[in-house]
């Protein structure tokens, strides 16, 4: 792992940052960064890539992430930021917010595919990061736990979209819903398969 590396040649507080909900076209996009400093403990086990997870794998993690991380922070950016400013654009500036968020600064970053602009700490963005990075793993866990509890509540609130069932993606049922239904304060207008039910 990266960090492992990075710890070894001195640095030692590293904060993971990734993104949940970023190919969906309801709901927030999630961004989370978490500092795991102690990567021997014993609670690391099992974490991994969220997608590579099981959702009943994903919540027994996500409260033991918390626990043995030295600091994690958590920023929801709204449907109507997203089509105000742009999807890419919000990538950023929520993984700006993440790492700013951060009780504890980090000695430096590392981010699942892209840079960020904009901090005073060293970051890097790593290929398929959540994959070679366990801090960048457990921040994708948070992240997507976060996202699609948000997703469930929001589907007691906006009820027929089935969003507890897709979290928001772009399925066939979603379409139909949105076609039958029309579209929510919740869906972004700036997606093409969102628009053309405007």
């Amino acid at each position: 792992m990266i960090d492992k590396k990075l710890q070894k040649s001195g640095i030692k507080r590293i904060a993971g940052v990734d993104e949940a909900g970023r190919g969906a076209c309801a709901g927030p996009l999630v961004v989370a960064a978490v500092i795991l400093e102690d990567l021997d403990n014993p609670f690391t086990e099992g974490i991994k890539d969220s997608k590579d997870l099981s959702p009943t794998e994903r919540e027994i993690l996500f409260p033991k992430i918390l626990e043995i991380s030295t600091s994690f922070a958590i920023i929801e950016i709204s449907p109507s930021e997203i089509d105000a400013k742009g999807l890419h654009k919000c990538n950023i500036e929520g993984m700006r917010r993440a790492v700013t968020s951060l009780a504890v600064r980090p000695d430096y970053v590392l981010t699942d595919g892209y840079e960020i602009p904009g901090i005073e700490v060293a970051n890097l963005a790593v290929w398929k990061g959540d994959q070679v990075s366990l801090s960048i793993s457990a921040a994708s866990i948070i992240a997507k736990v976060h996202r699609d509890r948000l997703m469930i509540d929001l589907d007691r609130e906006f009820p027929g979209y089935r969003l507890a069932e897709h979290k928001g993606y772009a399925t066939a049922a979603h379409e139909a819903a949105m076609n039958k239904l029309g579209i929510s304060s919740i869906h972004r207008k700036s997606y093409s398969n969102v628009a053309k039910f405007l």
